[in-house]
């Protein structure tokens, strides 16, 4: 007998940790039997995952379907998409030409399934927030904290008052500060950083509109914000998903950023060629 074929949608594993126990054990048997679901019925599938019929109706909608229907068309396109890729792990043995092809492959992997469940209409949301936003303030620890230097690094050059904190005493002051006419960019890939959360909270208190870019989508951080965009990297064991999950984030702001640039194309142009003249004065 064939072995089933082994699929995940990128949107369960945005969310598998944040289902129950029996919502991970319907997850782990779609990935399982992705060929099978085509032909399974609300009951049937309920028998095979020892769920009751409610339970599988509340796990579609919480992944965003109406029903087993859409989940079914997304697994359909999942499966038609995928061809021959698999994702690939890095073991002790391999050459340094092999642990490379597999980072890259599986960061090409990550930016694909990311493009499979970023809400681009909170895309466009944020892209809004960010241009009428009187000031921006950005958040995260750790990995995360890189994704947020490069936020205001690149923002910048849009004239924006834009800052990134790392340190959980100035993300509190900032976050009191705030305003309704400012905006906060909170970036973690777990999405369950207490500290984040912390202040986090105090800016939504603040009232400012709050950004979240992070790897799961019913996490916490997520629950919170006004816009959430959701993207993550692929596992493996000598490199932790945070890590992969860097490079999503910031591809995610670079959407954010072009977006940007292409809502003020004129004033992007100026700012660009002031900074090129001022940095080219420094070279000479």
């Amino acid at each position: 007998m064939m072995a089933e074929k082994e699929v995940q949608l990128p949107i369960l594993r945005s969310v598998y940790q944040d289902l129950t126990r029996s919502e991970q054990r319907i997850a782990d048997y779609i990935t399982s039997h992705a060929d099978e679901i085509m032909d399974k019925t609300i009951p049937e599938l309920a028998r095979n995952t020892k769920s009751a019929e409610i339970t599988i109706s509340r796990f579609c909608k919480k992944l965003g379907f109406s029903g087993l229907q859409g989940l079914k068309i997304a697994l359909a396109a999942e499966l038609s998409s995928s061809g021959d890729d698999r994702f690939q792990d890095i073991h002790r043995g391999d050459s340094y030409e092999q642990v490379a092809g597999k980072i890259f492959g599986n960061i090409a992997e990550g930016m694909q399934d990311t493009l499979k469940i970023l809400d681009y209409a909170a895309v466009e949301r944020a892209i809004n927030a960010l241009v009428q936003a009187r000031r921006v303030a950005v958040y995260g620890f750790g990995n995360s904290a890189t994704v947020c230097r490069d936020i205001e690094t690149r923002f910048l050059r849009f004239g924006m008052v834009v800052q990134a904190y790392d340190d959980i005493s100035q993300q509190l002051t900032s976050a009191s500060l705030l305003t309704a006419e400012d905006v906060v960019i909170a970036v973690s890939h777990s999405g369950s950083t207490m500290n984040l959360l912390k202040t986090v909270e105090v800016a939504k208190k603040s009232g400012a509109k709050i950004i979240v870019i992070t790897s799961y989508a019913q996490s916490n951080l997520a629950k919170i914000g006004d816009i959430v965009l959701t993207g993550m990297g692929r596992e493996v064991h000598y490199r932790s998903e945070s890590v992969a999950s860097r490079l999503i984030h910031m591809a995610i702001t670079d959407v954010l950023y072009t977006g940007i640039a292409m809502q003020q194309p004129e004033q992007y142009q100026e700012n660009i060629g002031k900074m090129r003249s001022v940095i080219s004065a420094t070279r000479e």
